[in-house]
C-alpha cells in the first residue's frame, strides 16, 4: 500500500511554499507582524492558487478534494507563518457545506471559495471551546453575548458562530449589535478578538451536535498540521544558523552540545508528520478513528512545535530573543497553536474520557 503523497500533491504544496518565499520573504512578514496586520492581497493571491476552496464541492467554485490536502497546505502556511486567514476561512467553508441549506450553499459557497467575502469562526466561551460547552443560544433569530478568541475578527465579513447544544449559525460582522474588541493576541500572525453581539440577527444552519464535532475535528487536523510545518522551519532556521555562526573561531554547530540539541529538535519533529497525515487520513476514510487521531495530533505536535521554537530561540542565542529575529515570530504562532480550540492537556483528556 502506498502511504506517500501524490505528484499532484506535492507540487501544489511547494506551489504555496514557493509563492510565499517570492511575496511574504522575511522582511514583508517583520512589516506585518510589527503592526499587526493584514495583508489582503497576499490573501486573494492564495485564493487565486485555489487554497480557499479545496475542500468545497466544484458546483460552488471549489475543488472537492480531501482533508489531507487541506493539512498540506495549512503546512506550508505554517512552514513560513504566514499572516493570513485560512483556518477560520476555511473551517466556515466546510460548516456550510455540510450543514447549509441548498439556498445557503449556493449563497456563500461561491464567495468564500472566490475570496470575495471573508469568513471566520467564533467557538471559544468563557466555558471552554467544545461544542458540548457552547452556551450562546439564538433566540428567535438573534443573539446576545459574547465569544473570545477569534480569529481575524476584526477583517472577516462572515462569523460562524457556535451555539448552544453544538448549533452553528452564521452572523454578517456588519450586522445589527456586533462588535469587535482587538484582544491584543501574541500571534500577530493571526490577531484575535472578543466579538460581542447584541440582539444580532443570525442564519441557523442545521442544528447537529455530529456536525460541529466533525468541524471540530478539521479544526484539530489544520492545528496539527500547521504546527508541524512550523516546527519544521525552526529546525531548518536553526541548523542553517548554526552553520554560520562562529564562537571560538569556529562554526557553533560544531560543538557537540549543539549538533545533540539540533539532532533531538529533528527527531521530536520529522516523525510526527505521519501523525497529522494519518488524522487528515481517518478524517475522510475512517470515520470511527477521527476525533482521537485529530485531538492525538493537535496534542502532540502543538506541544512539540512550542518545545522546538523555544530550543530554536536558544540555537540562535541572544539575538534568538530580539524582535528583529524571525525565531520569536514561529513561538508566538507556536503558542496559538497550542492554545487554541484546547490545549495538549485538555485534548488528552478527552481523549482518555471517550
Amino acid at each position: 500500500m502506498n502511504f506517500l503523497l501524490s505528484p499532484e500533491q506535492i507540487e501544489f504544496q511547494e506551489t504555496v511554499v514557493r509563492f510565499l518565499d517570492d511575496r511574504c520573504p522575511s522582511t514583508r512578514l517583520h512589516e506585518l507582524f510589527d503592526v499587526g496586520g493584514y495583508d489582503s492581497s497576499l490573501w486573494l493571491s492564495l485564493v487565486e492558487l485555489g487554497v480557499a476552496g479545496i475542500a468545497l464541492p466544484e458546483a460552488y467554485g471549489g475543488s472537492a478534494m480531501e482533508m489531507i490536502d487541506l493539512a498540506l497546505v495549512a503546512q506550508a502556511l505554517g512552514s513560513r507563518a504566514a499572516p493570513v486567514p485560512f483556518l477560520g476561512h476555511v473551517l466556515t467553508g466546510l460548516a456550510i457545506a455540510w450543514a447549509g441549506s441548498p439556498a445557503q450553499q449556493a449563497h456563500y459557497l461561491p464567495l468564500l471559495a472566490s475570496g470575495e467575502r471573508l469568513a471566520t469562526c467564533a467557538f471559544a466561551e468563557t466555558a471552554g471551546w467544545q461544542p458540548e460547552e457552547w452556551t450562546l443560544t439564538d433566540n428567535d433569530g438573534q443573539l446576545s453575548g459574547c465569544k473570545l478568541h477569534v480569529p481575524f475578527a476584526g477583517q472577516a465579513n462572515l462569523i460562524l458562530v457556535g451555539l448552544a447544544d453544538g448549533g452553528l449559525g452564521l452572523v454578517k460582522r456588519s450586522g445589527t449589535g456586533v462588535t469587535v474588541e482587538d484582544e491584543n493576541g501574541i500571534d500577530r500572525t493571526r490577531p484575535m478578538g472578543k466579538v460581542t453581539f447584541s440582539l444580532s440577527p443570525v442564519e441557523r444552519l442545521r442544528n447537529d451536535i455530529g456536525v460541529a464535532e466533525r468541524l471540530r475535528d478539521a479544526c484539530l487536523v489544520l492545528l496539527s498540521a500547521d504546527a508541524f510545518g512550523g516546527a519544521s522551519r525552526c529546525v531548518e532556521a536553526a541548523v542553517d544558523y548554526a552553520k554560520i555562526r562562529e564562537q571560538f573561531g569556529q562554526p557553533i554547530g560544531q560543538f557537540q552540545a549543539v549538533k545533540h540539541q539540533l539532532a533531538n529538535m529533528a527527531v521530536e519533529i520529522e516523525p510526527a508528520r505521519g501523525l497529522y497525515w494519518y488524522a487528515a487520513h481517518a478524517f475522510d476514510h475512517i470515520p470511527h478513528e477521527t476525533t482521537r487521531c485529530a485531538a492525538l495530533a493537535k496534542a502532540h505536535l502543538t506541544d512539540r512545535f512550542l518545545q522546538v521554537a523555544r530550543e530554536s530561540v536558544e540555537i540562535h542565542g541572544g539575538i534568538g530573543y530580539t524582535w528583529e529575529c524571525d525565531a520569536q515570530i514561529y513561538l508566538k504562532r507556536a503558542m496559538f497553536d497550542f492554545a487554541w480550540m484546547g490545549n495538549p492537556s485538555a485534548q488528552r483528556a478527552r481523549i482518555e474520557l471517550n
